[in-house]
Formats: structure tokens, sequence, C-alpha cells
């Protein structure tokens, strides 16, 4: 099972990656901004889903490059990737940790830091070899 720690390893493996709170919440910044952040139910949230049962365990949230790529990884239909109606609009994603694939996850976490680092950041990134 996938953690939020590994969610913070994986985050941290990028350049100029910080590690802070939102919202009370662990997140991952880089240039100043949050990319990926636990993102627990609030109570509205909860509401929201009626009768249905909504994702269990430690879920996140990963920002994603506009709209259009939103709508692109939620029909990509991987397991563990989903959106409430709170994110409508957003560009990010939610992550159910207990579900997501380690490969599927470490890709969304690379695009959530590539959309949001500097362009410098991500030009030198990208140059460096593997």
């Amino acid at each position: 099972m996938i953690t939020v720690d590994d969610v913070a390893s994986l985050a941290l493996s990028f350049p100029g990656v910080t590690e802070g709170t939102s919202y009370r919440n662990r997140a991952w910044f880089v240039g100043g901004t949050h990319f990926a952040w636990e993102r627990p139910f609030s109570k509205a949230d909860l509401k929201r889903f009626g009768a249905d049962t909504p994702p269990s365990g430690p879920i996140v949230a990963l920002r994603v490059d506009d709209l259009g790529e939103k709508e692109a990884v939620l029909a990509e239909g991987h397991p563990g990737f989903f959106t409430i109606p709170h994110f409508d609009g957003y560009a990010a994603v939610l992550v159910q940790l207990d579900v997501v694939g380690p490969g599927h996850l470490a890709e969304a976490i690379e695009d959530a830091w590539l959309c949001t680092a500097p362009p410098a950041l991500v030009s030198e990134y990208r140059s460096t070899p593997s």
C-alpha cells in the first residue's frame, strides 16, 4: 500500500521542492506553490457523497496543467484517480493512495511538479541525464 510518506519521498525527489503545510495538511511546494498535498474530505465533501461511500484511505491532490489535462487524466481511467464537486473548475485531480498503482502515482507527481515548477528549473531538470 502506498502511503503519504511515499508521496513525500517522490515529491521531494524533484529539484527545488520543500515540504510544508496547507490547511494544516502536508503539502509539497516548488517555486512557492503547492503541487501536491494531502486532501482529506471535509464535512461538506462527505455530505455531497450522499448515500455513496466516499473513497477510503489517504487522499492526495495533484495539480495538472489545465482543465483539459484534468479531463484527459480522468479519462485514462487509472484506478485511484478521481475528482469531487469541490474541485470543479480547478486544475487538480485527487488520488486514492489505497488504490493507485505506484507507476501511475509517480508519473502524476512528476507531471504536477512539471506544471508548477519555474521554467528555468523545468529546463534544468529536462536537460539532466537520467
